[in-house]
């Protein structure tokens, strides 16, 4: 048994352990087969079933198992051989196989099984896990490229009006945000397929004035988290949910002298210097860049839900602005007509979420060469005077 579990269920159905083959290499299509191997050791009532579901990483069931394998057959609705008529102290031999669905939207899945009748689950009562089903094994899947993933975006930004103000409240309803540049959609960061309904999701937005640059992230995220302490500087925020963009302003994707700025659902900020990629880089939890530098950005959130409760959210908005000043190490601030700087935007929940440009697994989120472009339109009285041929 190459996984060893020893969980009991009812202190009466004991599951061993289990084999899963292959653990490793999963694409959508992927055959998976799985033994468990079950012990009974006391009286079970009749009625209870054995069940194994397969949930993708939000915790969604996908397949269910419940009348495959020897140990499951159910003809006309009654188990042939259920758990109530095992000999006790005997081994059950749980054999089943599954194809991973090709309409998998998440990088995992996991295996769970227990027993259960029409009325109820019987419980853990015995083992390194809790509540009424075990967790045999968590498997990761990988998911094919988007066919476009692999063009770099391009995005113009135009000037801000100057009398079209903009107030930092979290809200984006001035008119000026109605002239903004936008991302559309953003994607998953590993693959660049398009969210799904039930997947994190969110779109950026983009303005700029001589003295600032405007960002407004607007994310779908159905479970809120924040619960970082406000007076930490610098909180690790991409442990939960935050949204990021990282700036590199000289635009060749060198990863050198960039950006990364953060701000999450409290309204909390992280914001670090970099020399090169990732570094520096103290281990083994930081510090991340320079961090004692600070964007001096003006921020601003509004919570469609509530944070850290079992409620259903809807997502969260935040509005920024970063004062040009900031980026210290750039060639030239504020950009001028045609300056062209890569940067990268990020929904991000538990290390992992959606971007404007897909990394593809050519690195980390800080991967500059799969930035995409932002070119800056600047001020009017900044634009070239049209040229005429003949």
């Amino acid at each position: 048994m190459p996984i060893k579990l020893g969980v009991e269920l009812g202190a009466a159905l004991e599951l061993l352990g289990a084999k899963v083959s292959p653990v490793q290499g999963l694409k959508p299509g992927s055959r998976v087969e799985l033994t468990l191997y079950w012990r009974k050791k006391a009286a079970i009532d009749p009625g209870y079933r054995l069940f194994t579901h397969v949930l993708d990483e939000a915790g969604e069931s996908i397949l269910n198992l419940d009348a495959v394998g020897p140990l499951r057959k159910a003809p006309y609705g009654v188990t042939t051989l259920p758990p109530s008529a095992w000999n006790e102290g005997k081994v059950y031999v749980d054999q089943l196989a599954f194809w991973v669905p090709q309409s998998l939207r998440t990088a995992t899945i996991s295996i769970v099984c227990g027993l259960f009748s029409d009325a109820q689950r019987l419980p853990v009562t015995s083992g390194a896990q809790q509540g009424a089903q075990i967790v045999v094994a968590k498997l990761p899947v990988q998911r094919p490229i988007a066919p476009s993933a692999g063009i770099l975006p391009v995005l113009w930004v135009p000037w801000r009006p100057p009398a079209a103000p903009i107030v930092i409240d979290g809200k984006l309803d001035e008119p000026a945000w109605q002239r903004a540049a936008s991302t559309g959609p953003l994607v998953n960061v590993s693959t660049g397929e398009a969210s799904s309904g039930n997947e994190l999701g969110g779109s950026v937005k983009l303005l700029s004035d001589e003295q600032m640059l405007y960002m407004g992230f607007e994310v779908f995220d159905d479970d809120l988290r924040g619960g970082f302490d406000p007076n930490l500087p610098d909180p690790h925020l991409w442990l939960k949910d935050t949204v990021e963009v990282i700036v590199d302003p000289d635009g060749e994707g060198d990863n050198r002298d960039y950006y990364e700025i953060q701000v999450g659902p409290q309204n909390l900020v992280f914001d670090s210097e970099f020399d090169a990629y990732n570094l520096p880089h103290g281990e083994p939890d930081g510090p991340y860049g320079h961090e004692e530098w600070s964007a001096n950005l003006k921020s601003a959130v509004t919570l469609q839900g509530t944070l850290d409760d079992d409620r259903e959210d809807e997502g969260y908005v935040v509005e920024m602005a970063i004062p040009w000043t900031a980026f210290r190490r750039a060639k030239r601030v504020p950009p001028i007509v045609g300056d062209v700087w890569r940067m990268n935007f990020y929904a991000m929940k538990n290390n992992s979420g959606v971007a404007w440009s897909p990394i593809l697994g050519q690195g980390n989120f800080h991967k500059a060469s799969r930035f995409g472009s932002v070119r800056f339109a600047g001020p009017p009285s900044a634009n070239p005077a049209p040229t005429h041929s003949r």
